[in-house]
C-alpha cells in the first residue's frame, strides 16, 4: 500500500525529491524571502536580524522534535532505527513555541531590544501555509473519516478530511490579512506575530476535533491542552483587564 497522494514530487537521476522535503523547503525560502522584503521595507535589515533568525531558527527545529518526541514518545522509542522518524517527526505548535523562546534568549544574550515580530508574522503565515502542501501530498497530519465531497483518500481506502489543507488555507488568509493590517497606524511593534499565534492557536484547538491524534486529557489531544495554555498566556494582559473590570464593577 502507498501512502500518501504523491510522497515523491519528482527525481533528479536516481535520487527522489519527497514532496514533504520540497514544500517544506520551499515554505522556508518563501518566509526568509517575505522577512527580508519587510526588513528592507521599513528600514529594519542591520546585523541584530541574522542573529533573531539565528536563535528563532535553532528555537524552532529544537521544539519541533521535542515536543513531537514528548507527545508520541513510544512511536519514537520503537521506531528510532528509521531515519524517517528522525527526519519528519516535528510539530508546528512546538516551532512556534521554540522558535519564540529562541528567539528571547538571542535578544537577551545580545541584549536586543528591538521588537521583529511584525517581521516575522507574515513569513511565518506563508512559510506554513506553502509547508502544509509538503503535508497533504505526504499523507501526514490527515483528518478523520468523512462524507464530505472533499474527502481524500490518503491511501486506506478511507476518505478523510484534509486537515492539511484546511490548515493551508487558514494560513494563506491569515498571511493577506496580516500583510492588509501591517500599515495600519495603531498596530505596534511585534503586535502583529502575536495576533497571528492567538489565532493560530485557536484554529488549532478546533481543527484538532477532526485530526486523527490520541487523546491526552478530558477529551482533548495534548495539542489542544498546549494551545489553550497558549492562548491564556498570550491574552493574560487581556484577561487582567477583563478581571480588574469586573472586580471595580462590583465594588
Amino acid at each position: 500500500m502507498i501512502w500518501g497522494i504523491k510522497p515523491v514530487l519528482f527525481s533528479i537521476g536516481n535520487a527522489p525529491v519527497s514532496s514533504y522535503t520540497f514544500f517544506l523547503t520551499l515554505g522556508f525560502l518563501v518566509g526568509f524571502a517575505v522577512y527580508f522584503w519587510e526588513a528592507r521595507r521599513t528600514k529594519s535589515l542591520g546585523e541584530n536580524n541574522l542573529y533573531i533568525i539565528f536563535g528563532a531558527l535553532i528555537g524552532a527545529a529544537v521544539g519541533a522534535k521535542l515536543l513531537d518526541f514528548l507527545v508520541d514518545y513510544r512511536y519514537f522509542i520503537n521506531n528510532f532505527w528509521n531515519i524517517e522518524t528522525v527526519l519528519y517527526g516535528k510539530t508546528i505548535i512546538g516551532g512556534l513555541i521554540g522558535g519564540t523562546i529562541g528567539v528571547k534568549i538571542t535578544k537577551k544574550i545580545y541584549k536586543i531590544e528591538a521588537k521583529k515580530g511584525n517581521l516575522f508574522a507574515p513569513a511565518i503565515a506563508i512559510g506554513v501555509a506553502i509547508g502544509r502542501i509538503g503535508c497533504f501530498l505526504r499523507g501526514c497530519c490527515y483528518g478523520k473519516p468523512t462524507n464530505l465531497p472533499w474527502g481524500v483518500n490518503f491511501g486506506d481506502g478511507i476518505l478523510r478530511h484534509p486537515t492539511q489543507i484546511y490548515e493551508s488555507l487558514f494560513m494563506l488568509g491569515m498571511f493577506v490579512y496580516l500583510e492588509k493590517i501591517k500599515n495600519n497606524k495603531d498596530i505596534r511593534q511585534g503586535q502583529l506575530f502575536k495576533i497571528l499565534m492567538v489565532y493560530y492557536f485557536t484554529f488549532r484547538f478546533f481543527i484538532e476535533f477532526i485530526r486523527v491524534g490520541p487523546v491526552a486529557w478530558l477529551g482533548l489531544t495534548a495539542f489542544q491542552i498546549i494551545s489553550l495554555f497558549a492562548i491564556i498566556y498570550l491574552i493574560r494582559d487581556n484577561l487582567k483587564n477583563l478581571l480588574l473590570k469586573i472586580k471595580n464593577h462590583g465594588k
